[in-house]
This record gives C-alpha cells, structure tokens and sequence, in this order.
C-alpha cells in the first residue's frame, strides 16, 4: 500500500533552498561538525542565539565567521577579554566639539550577526551588557533606547577546560542563548580530510571562497514563515510536562525556566521546516531538547560528583515521557 502524500500548506521551497545553500558554503571550509551546523542554522531561523563550547582548535570562531560570510548582512566580531569595559561592547556618548553636545557612538554589538569569542573572558559587568540587547534586541544608554536591526543573532564561544582568567556566565546570561552546542574533536578520517582540504588551499584565505547564500532581508521573511508552522496542543502538553520535569528531578538543583520551553516550540518548528514540513513532530522536540537544556539546568552536588552531565540527565527525562503520538 502506497504511503499517503502530504501537502504543506505553507511553501518551504525557498527556505530548503537557502538553507541547503548556506550548508554547501560553510562545507567548502568546516570538515565534520554536522550537528553544530545544522543548529546555528535552526537558531538562525529561530531568531535565538547560540552558546559553542569546545576546546581551543575545533572550529568554533571560524564556524561562526563562515555563517556570517554565508549571509549577506552586518558582522562584528568582539574579542571578551578581562580588561573589557561594557562601553567597549555596547558603545558610548562622546562629546562633539562643533555641536557642543553629546553624540553615541554605537559600539560592535550593533551588527546583523555578532561574534562574541571567549564570552567568559570578560567579568560580569561586561556580560551583562548583553542581557538587554539579546532579550529585547535594544540598548538603553543615558534614558535613550537604540533598536537593533533585524535579524540579530549572537554567536558566542567559549573554552571549558581553561578556568584561570575566566568567568562563570550567570543563569541568567545563559537562559539568553537559545542553544548550548557542544562541539567534540573530528574523527581521525575526517581530520585527514581537514588536513588534505587546507593543504590545497595553500595560501589561499579559506573564507574567501565562501558566497553569501541568504541576505537580512530573507532572513526575516523566512522566520515569519517558521512562525506559522504548525505544532498540536498535545505537542505543547509534551514540552512543558518535559519543561517540568526538570524543576522535579532529584537529580537536578536548578530547573528549566519558562524561557526553554518557549526556546524548544520555536527550535522544534524551525528543525521541521528544515526537514521540509510544515508540522511539529515529537522527533523535532526531542532533537532539539538537550541543546536547548542543557545550559539551562543545574545538577545536584551529588550527581556532579557521581560524574554525571546533563545530557544524560535529559535523556533520562525523555526516556520517561509518554511520546505524544
């Protein structure tokens, strides 16, 4: 018996289109790293911005400039440091002479797609410059607000292994972002792929062969169509109970916020618009629920002692679940 053919009632053609297109640019550099790809494009979509752990040498930075190359709008990169002062990111007044008055000088966070490298280099004070703007994509300096203009999106790395000179980001920082993406070393093939791709290059800028594949504008257009994908009462009753699971567990001290839940709908319709669907499904949820969690949840002491991530605490809880069918 033949399988029953569905019709999308929202057109993705463009959408499949843009993101196959912005997939085969970054390729032509990144070797491996399937995953992290494939989620700063959904988080693209989803107008949420992305946390990238690794250690030092797996791509992260240049991962990040390659989507910017990748799209055609405004980048600015910003190097954390622990002399950085919040002016240095979010800008500040400077006096013009020939006025005789105050004009803002906007800082390098007023870009389409902003690099943060090393985001726990800097101290607190610093960070949280960027809690207003990644919430509600403006500033406010001396009782006047800059919008941003859209897309805006932060992409953040940061090292877990080196802790001197670094400081811990705060929850609250951390509910701001809508993936965490852990970013693991290649496999040995595919670091001989890396070797053998960059010796052809020879001394060749990799970046430079990298074409915008998407501008501001169709980003935009593209993140009102994942808004109107589809997603059933019961899929949202199995997103909070996931949700509240993890104010419940033992094995956690500190829960998810209702930041995540929403952060889980829109990554989950924007992973099924990228498969070609109109229509949330229950694989969408559970794809997108450890990058969506797992900064967002803290262990218990005992179970950080047991050496227990997050990860798996995640999988425990979706294991328990009854999968809405």
């Amino acid at each position: 018996m033949a399988e029953p053919i569905f019709e999308n009632r929202i057109d993705l053609t463009t959408l499949n289109q843009a993101v196959l297109n912005i997939t085969d640019e970054i390729r032509k550099v990144i070797v491996g790293q399937d995953e992290m790809v494939q989620l700063i494009i959904t988080a693209l979509l989803a107008d949420g911005h992305v946390l990238i752990e690794g250690v030092p040498g797996v791509a992260k930075t240049q991962t990040a400039k390659l989507v910017a190359r990748a799209v055609d709008a405004a980048f600015a990169r910003i190097q954390f440091t622990p002399d950085l002062m919040p002016s240095d990111v979010i800008g500040t007044p400077v006096f013009n002479p020939s006025d005789a008055r105050f004009e803002f000088k906007k800082g390098p966070v007023f870009g389409n797609i902003v690099l943060v490298d090393e985001i726990n280099r800097a101290p607190a004070k610093t960070q949280a410059a960027l809690l207003e703007v990644m919430e509600e994509r403006q500033i406010s300096i001396d009782g006047v607000t800059y919008k941003m203009d859209a897309p805006f999106m932060v992409l953040a790395t940061q090292n877990p292994v080196e802790q001197e000179g670094t400081y811990r980001l705060p929850e609250a920082q951390l509910d701001r972002f809508l993936f965490k993406i852990e970013v693991p070393y290649p496999q040995e093939e595919e670091e001989l792929k890396i070797l053998s791709l960059f010796h052809k290059m020879g001394n060749n800028n990799p970046l430079e062969g990298v074409k915008a594949a998407l501008n501001g504008t169709q980003i935009n257009q593209l993140r009102q169509q994942v808004k109107e994908i589809l997603i059933e009462d019961k899929l949202l009753a199995f997103i909070a109970k996931l949700v509240h699971q993890t104010r419940n567990n033992k094995a956690i001290y500190l829960g998810a916020s209702p930041r995540a839940s929403l952060a889980i709908m829109n990554a989950s319709k924007a992973t099924a618009a990228i498969q070609g669907r109109d229509f949330v499904t229950p694989e969408d949820i559970i794809r997108v629920a450890a990058p969506v969690l797992r900064h967002r949840i803290i262990l218990s002491p005992e179970k950080e002692m047991e050496g227990v991530n997050e990860n798996e605490i995640i999988k425990q809880i979706i294991n328990g679940l009854e999968i809405p069918r």
